[in-house]
């Protein structure tokens, strides 16, 4: 369904022993915006809601709503630190284009 590379995994459970509030994993949504038309979302959360489907990657959970689930399948999600930034990307083979700044994308129809 879904993967989380090591780096990805290891940023999620650093970023979860920050928060103040109870972690049971990450949500990660598909959304309309951008100047593609989707996005990616990330939140941590305490548990899924009805209906997510859950992913075991390594040590976390990863909930995925209904609507998203068609356009996460076989995607990637990395942690990437380098000198131009760090932050999550993902390699989607449902994504029919990608917006220059890497932020949005198309989902194939």
């Amino acid at each position: 369904m879904l993967e989380l590379t090591d780096n990805a995994q290891k940023a999620i459970l650093k970023f979860a022993a920050t928060s103040d509030k109870p972690i049971g994993g990450l949500r990660i949504a598909v959304v309309d915006g951008g100047c593609s038309g989707l996005q990616y979302s990330m939140s941590l959360e305490e548990k899924p809601q009805d209906g997510d489907s859950v992913v075991e990657c390594g040590e976390t959970s990863v909930y995925i709503d209904p609507s998203s689930a068609t356009v996460l399948k076989g995607v990637t999600v990395d942690f990437v630190d380098s000198l131009q930034g760090s932050g999550f990307t993902f390699s989607n083979p449902n994504a029919s284009r990608k917006c220059a700044c890497g932020k949005s994308f198309e989902a194939c129809k």
